[in-house]
C-alpha cells in the first residue's frame, strides 16, 4: 500500500511547502484538502511533475461531514501515514466567531476523524502558533477547553463568550491566540488516545512566516513577534514546511 499524507490548508503557505517536501517520495500519495477547488487544481498541477501521486478533496474543516469524507477518501488511497493540519485563519481573515470555528472546532473535527484510523506508523501534526503562548495564564479558560469532551457546540459557544468580554474591535485579536492555545492544549489532551495505538501527535507553534496569512498580520501581531525572535526576520514557508513534513 502507498503511504498517504493528508495536508489541510494544502494549497498555500506552510501546507503547500510541506507538500513540496513530500512530493519527491516514492510510493506516496499526498491528499491536499482545502476550501477552494480552484486552488486545489492549481496546487495539484504544480506538484504533478514530481514523484508522489497527488489527490485533492474540497473540505470545510468546520463541517464534521466534510472532514469525515476527507478521512474516508484518505483510507481508500492507501495507508494513512501522516496528517499535517495547517488550515487556519488569522485576525485579519475573519471575525472572532470564524476564528474560533476554524482554528479550534476545525482542529477537533480533523483530529477526531483520524483517531480510529491510526497505527504505530502514523503521525499527526497540529499547527498552532507562538501567539498561543502569549496569553497570560489568568486568561486561559481551561474549564472551557474541557467542554470539548461534551460537545463541540458547547466548546464553540464557551470560547466565543470568552472573547465577548472584550470590546468588539478587540475580539478577533483575542480569538486568535485563544484558539491556538486551545490547539496546543487539545493536542496534549488527545495524545494518550493516539498513543494507545502507537501513533505520534504533536503541535508546532511557528512564529512569523512569510505566507499570505503572515503578510496580512505584518503590521500587527506577526510583525511585533519578530522583535522577540532569535532571528530578526520572517521565516519562509519552505523552512517550516520541511520541518512539518518530517
Amino acid at each position: 500500500m502507498k503511504d498517504v499524507f493528508v495536508i489541510t490548508g494544502g494549497t498555500g503557505g506552510m501546507g503547500f511547502a510541506a507538500a513540496e517536501t513530500l512530493s519527491d517520495r516514492e510510493n506516496t500519495v499526498i491528499l491536499l484538502a482545502d476550501l477552494s477547488s480552484d486552488a486545489l487544481a492549481k496546487a495539484k498541477q504544480a506538484l504533478d511533475e514530481h514523484q508522489a501521486e497527488v489527490a485533492t478533496v474540497t473540505c470545510d474543516i468546520t463541517s464534521e461531514a466534510d472532514v469525515t469524507y476527507m478521512a474516508d477518501t484518505a483510507v481508500h488511497l492507501g495507508h494513512i501515514t501522516g496528517v499535517i493540519h495547517t488550515a487556519g485563519v488569522s485576525p485579519s481573515m475573519g471575525d472572532y466567531r470564524k476564528i474560533i470555528a476554524i482554528n479550534a472546532v476545525g482542529t477537533v473535527n480533523v483530529d477526531r476523524a483520524f483517531m480510529e484510523l491510526t497505527d504505530h506508523r502514523f503521525s499527526l501534526v497540529n499547527v498552532a502558533s507562538m501567539a498561543g503562548y502569549m496569553l497570560p495564564k489568568l486568561m486561559i479558560p481551561k474549564h472551557a477547553y474541557k467542554t470539548v469532551n461534551r460537545d463541540t457546540e458547547v466548546l464553540y459557544h464557551r470560547l466565543v463568550q470568552h472573547c465577548q468580554v472584550l470590546p468588539k474591535k478587540n475580539r478577533s485579536q483575542m480569538a486568535y491566540p485563544l484558539s491556538k492555545n486551545f490547539v496546543m492544549w487539545y493536542t496534549e489532551h488527545i495524545a494518550p488516545i493516539y498513543g494507545s495505538r502507537g501513533a505520534h501527535v504533536v503541535s508546532v507553534s511557528p512564529g512569523s512566516f512569510d505566507t499570505k496569512m503572515g503578510k496580512l498580520e505584518k503590521d500587527k501581531g506577526a510583525g511585533a513577534m519578530v522583535n522577540y525572535a532569535a532571528i530578526k526576520r520572517f521565516g519562509t514557508p519552505q523552512e517550516v514546511g520541511g520541518f512539518l513534513a518530517t
